[in-house]
């Protein structure tokens, strides 16, 4: 079930209805959780099962593991449940990466060998949900939190459909407390909600997918040439294209979930504007990037064992999370890039004396640029189709030509909606950096608030491009 699809709106409708009535919280609890069940059962009914499986091993084994009397004990009952979790993703998202490599590797030595077709799918959103409950069940085992009392409460924190297929990645110890009791909704809140929820639709809808995504796709259709500028505009285009599509989930969701009542974390926090890829990884996705430097780089060691072991560690995080992502080699040089990045980063970082200059407005635009390049590099190997293309176009991305106009792939109106758009966001983050969107919008008088959202609903309703699902859903 996609926000963005009038079945959504019936659904939401419904679930609202039984929530504000003056049912009790119990019940109301229950009304969500069935609710999330429906909403993700609306993909594939049987898929549900592995929300049950992951719900009920974590929360008995945290259970157990809590009250283990030894140490080895714990770590039975946490590897338990990083065999279950990891194992349903092992199987439903790598086991036919791991089925290809080997084939090839055989075929390498000689061995032909012909496996049966894999046709298992994908389970929506199976790596977000995997890594939430997984964050309980170690949570517990550091004895950073106790097991919760309410399975209710816990299911639908595992299944909290504004965030179960896309995130943000949620931790325990944020969501379970709000459970505690009904929290009052304002009509502030609700309306901020709201607010919230058409502007993440916005990103989705006619940036992502009415503006950016048509260009993308001409550039990165296989067997097209595009030309340096091209092929820089169409990467540029898909960067702006999964930041509205995937940033305008998580702030849809967190505007759905504030409507109940329930504060999410935020997930973005204009990334663009960015001043080196420490501060990317702050500002993007920020639920994953925290994930995974609490749950595995600082488990691997962090900093804490010299400048080489961090420097690895940094490179093991981000590969991993690049495979986070999906299984290909593409994602793991995606992954590679961001960990060279980071690396680079603190070995200039070291050299490099402090000093007000880097304060300097024009020395951060600079600085943001080259920030901004560096990741729009990485992004080829996220978008296209296969490793092969991505090393052609960043061959054709490494060699300046005239032809600025395009003509192989974009026409003369896909060039100037880019050039148009693109340095827009960008003006925009930048200037909006050392704020949230909710400061921005605080600042404003309400009639400019009513004139922009009316706006943006007017666009959602006349620009809207192709019906596309959302692109972190495959993840």
């Amino acid at each position: 079930m996609l926000f963005n699809s009038y079945t959504f709106l019936i659904f939401i409708s419904v679930i609202f209805l039984i929530h504000f009535s003056k049912l009790s919280w119990k019940t109301k609890k229950l009304n969500l959780l069935i609710g999330s069940y429906l909403f993700y059962a609306a993909w594939n009914p049987l898929f549900v099962i592995l929300l049950w499986v992951s719900t009920v091993v974590d929360w008995f084994l945290a259970k157990w593991m809590f009250v283990a009397k030894t140490r080895s004990r714990r770590k039975l009952f946490l590897f338990a449940s990083l065999g279950v979790n990891l194992g349903m993703l092992a199987f439903f998202k790598y086991a036919d990466f791991a089925l290809q490599n080997f084939v090839a590797i055989a075929g390498y030595f000689g061995v032909i060998y012909y496996p049966p077709e894999w046709n298992i799918i994908l389970p929506v959103g199976i790596s977000f949900f995997t890594f939430q409950t997984l964050s309980y069940s170690i949570d517990v085992y550091r004895k950073d939190l106790k097991p919760w009392h309410s399975f209710t409460d816990y299911a639908m924190y595992v299944t909290f459909f504004p965030q179960l297929v896309a995130g943000p990645i949620v931790r325990a110890a944020d969501f379970l407390p709000q459970c505690l009791k009904q929290p009052k909704v304002t009509m502030n809140q609700f309306g901020w909600g709201i607010s919230l929820f058409i502007i993440g639709m916005f990103s989705k809808i006619v940036i992502a997918d009415g503006f950016m995504a048509p260009i993308v796709d001409k550039v990165y259709v296989v067997g097209i040439s595009p030309t340096f500028t091209e092929a820089w505009l169409g990467t540029m285009a898909f960067a702006m294209q999964i930041f509205g599509d995937f940033a305008g989930y998580s702030t849809a969701a967190i505007g759905i979930a504030l409507c109940f009542g329930f504060s999410l974390p935020d997930n973005f926090r204009f990334p663009y504007a960015a001043i080196g890829f420490s501060d990317f990884w702050r500002r993007w996705h920020i639920s994953l990037s925290s994930w995974l430097r609490d749950y595995l780089y600082i488990s691997l060691g962090g900093n804490r064992h010299g400048v080489i072991r961090t420097k690895i560690n940094l490179m093991i995080t981000m590969i991993l999370g690049g495979l986070w992502h999906g299984a290909s080699w593409n994602f793991m040089i995606w992954g590679m890039l961001h960990g060279g990045y980071l690396v680079i980063e603190r070995v200039l970082k070291s050299f490099m004396p402090s000093s007000k200059i880097w304060t300097r407005i024009p020395v951060q635009m600079i600085l943001v640029t080259l920030t901004f390049v560096a990741v729009c590099v990485a992004w080829v190997f996220f978008r296209a189709t296969d490793l092969e293309q991505s090393i052609n176009l960043i061959k054709i991305m490494a060699s300046p030509d005239l032809n600025i106009l395009g003509g192989h792939a974009l026409g003369k109106f896909d060039v100037l909606i880019a050039v148009t758009i693109i340095p827009s966001i960008l003006i925009f983050q930048f200037l909006c950096r050392n704020h949230t969107i909710e400061y921005v919008f605080s600042k404003m008088p309400w009639f400019v608030k009513a004139v922009i959202l009316t706006g943006l609903l007017l666009a959602i309703t006349l620009i809207s491009g192709d019906d596309r699902a959302f692109i972190y859903f495959q993840f």
